[in-house]
């Protein structure tokens, strides 16, 4: 029996799923002429209470047009220094936008707003880039699946209007934060000017994320999305595949987190496990030993055909999803209990 858990990306399409997406009814997305799609982005928005939405193919792309949108050539954001749009977008913040990082020594990848306000360069100090945005991401994907507190982003939003600064959200996990801790999206659009969740991690869709935002914001974000190549045609077919998720696969995350917890229990008794970073969410990340190291280890769960990642610096990561089943799960744990 194989065991992926090298991350939640893997899943494919349930066969419902899959029946459903074939029966969407489909148009010129790039025309605005694709009902299903604009039926997701309806749906999305609405959820958010945000003013409107946009379908992108990949999550980087989503984050990254957020970032075009919200600053100019020569300026600079504000990030953790765990942030996925600095460390596995390729470069692109740079690329894109012509922006540079001020990276944060935040906790499991989140910033507090004492560090934010304190990370503002002064805008009349000109050999500085002046800062215009704050990137936040929940969950923290190299903070092991780490769930921001609301009061703590509102303290950040604060901050960020008494500076005039934008504040974007990468949510490509956030659906695990929300049923995590049992919150309300709205409270999500209340905050933030800009969103991307994603539908292809914990939700199972074959590809997409749905960047929502205030309207002055999305005003801009169909050129910028044709611009970075993202326009597609008749796309509803895997649009349907996100509202499907909607409707089938957010409740079920808590499976996920439970058995993410149970793994990172088990692993506690594991003598060559050294540390295991606190288990919120569908994410656990844990250091060995010297000895077995990290590459021995991950070759004895290969062995038995269970796929973790190795995240370099001994760290090692598995994520579990949608296709992580209960007869996988207690294989896995067994595993564990005889190593």
């Amino acid at each position: 029996m194989k065991i992926d858990l090298r991350s939640d990306t893997l899943t494919k399409p349930t066969p419902e799923m899959l029946a459903f997406m074939m029966q969407a009814e489909v148009g010129d997305d790039v025309y605005k002429e694709d009902p299903t799609v604009n039926e997701l982005e309806h749906r999305i928005s609405a959820l958010f209470g945000m003013d409107s939405a946009l379908y992108f193919p990949t999550g980087s792309m989503t984050n990254q047009a957020a970032i075009k949108i919200h600053t100019q050539p020569g300026e600079q954001l504000i990030a953790d220094a765990y942030a996925h749009i600095y460390n596995y977008e390729g470069g692109g913040v740079s690329f894109n936008s012509g922006v540079s990082c001020k990276l944060l020594n935040g906790t499991r990848g989140m910033i507090t707003a004492t560090q934010v306000e304190a990370a503002i360069n002064p805008p009349d100090f000109y050999h500085s880039p002046l800062t215009t945005l704050v990137c936040l991401e929940n969950t923290t994907n190299k903070g092991g699946g780490a769930c921001y507190d609301l009061d703590e982003i509102k303290k950040i939003k604060s901050v960020c209007d008494q500076y005039g600064l934008g504040l974007h959200l990468d949510g490509a996990r956030l659906w695990n934060a929300i049923v995590a801790h049992n919150e309300d999206p709205i409270l999500y659009g209340q905050l933030f000017d800009t969103i991307s969740v994603c539908l292809s991690k914990g939700l199972g869709a074959p590809m997409g994320s749905v960047l929502v935002g205030k309207q002055r914001f999305m005003d801009k974000a169909m050129r910028v999305r044709k611009v970075l190549g993202g326009g597609m045609r008749q796309i509803g077919y895997v649009a349907a595949a996100g509202l499907y998720a909607l409707d089938h696969h957010i409740d079920r995350l808590k499976e996920d987190h439970r058995r993410a917890k149970e793994l990172a229990k088990q692993l506690e008794k594991v003598q060559c496990v050294n540390y295991i970073v606190p288990v919120e969410t569908n994410i656990v990340i844990f250091k060995l030993t010297d000895s077995p190291d990290s590459q021995t280890f991950v070759s004895r769960l290969s062995e038995n055909q269970i796929i973790i990642s190795d995240m370099g610096q001994g760290m090692l990561r598995l994520v579990t999803h949608l296709d992580y089943t209960e007869e996988q799960h207690q294989c896995f744990l067994k595993f564990l209990d005889t190593y």
